[in-house]
């Protein structure tokens, strides 16, 4: 199992390569603006650190979101374009999931990550691999009150949802090597042979309309 996974629904651009069972090579820029710019280098640096060609590549991960749409549909349109050349499959996994792996925690908790327009994208866990709620967007006063948060969407609203709830050394962006650590996990439960039993295709997880719009008609001007 070789599987190569990358992240850019938050401003980490991420990419590792995963033998099923160790990171065998990382790379992790935050750079909120350049996701287009900075994912295709970054996979060929972590195939070149670990003696890969895409070719030896079994599995393309790419994070679903939620995110913003375009550093979104940078990721999941690479995850396609790769999986074309390489003939591999390729998979989605929510983003908030790889945070939550990531964090390692064993009791209930929140992941939340930045969603921009003073909102937050979230989604409760019971622990590190279990997600219970959907991935929703609401004001950070919104988030459920108790659970330990996780995620920058949680440390940058920390005067509302209360900085004693912050789990202390977790992670706030997601790690491409969690990613595909995940990922790499949920394959090896039915052996590798059936990964659209446990890993989605690389869709979108959307959860409003791009801020883009297109332009209305012109406005009548009248004498």
């Amino acid at each position: 199992m070789l599987v190569l996974a990358f992240d850019t629904a938050t401003p980490a651009v991420t990419a590792a390569l995963h033998d099923g069972d160790r990171v065998l090579a990382e790379s992790t820029t935050i750079d909120a603006r350049r996701h287009g710019e900075l994912l295709v280098p970054s996979i060929r640096e972590v195939l070149r650190e670990a003696g890969a060609a895409l070719g030896d590549v079994t599995a393309i991960v790419a994070g679903a979101g939620p995110g913003p749409y375009t550093g979104l549909r940078v990721g999941l349109m690479t995850a396609q374009a790769l999986a074309a050349t390489a003939g591999a499959p390729a998979y989605g996994v929510c983003t908030l999931d790889a945070l939550a792996y990531a964090a390692g925690l064993s009791e209930p908790f929140v992941v939340a990550t930045d969603a921009r327009r003073k909102e937050v994208f979230w989604a409760e866990y019971a622990d590190a691999r279990t997600r219970v709620t959907e991935p929703a967007v609401d004001h950070p006063g919104d988030l459920p009150a108790g659970p330990p948060l996780v995620g920058a969407g949680a440390r940058m609203y920390a005067a509302i949802v209360g900085e004693h709830r912050l789990a202390p050394d977790a992670p706030e962006y997601p790690s491409a090597g969690a990613l595909a650590a995940l990922a790499a996990e949920r394959l090896a439960a039915t052996g590798g042979a059936d990964g659209d039993a446990v890993l989605t295709s690389p869709r979108p997880i959307y959860l409003r309309r791009p801020d883009a719009r297109e332009p209305g008609p012109p406005k009548k001007v009248t004498a």
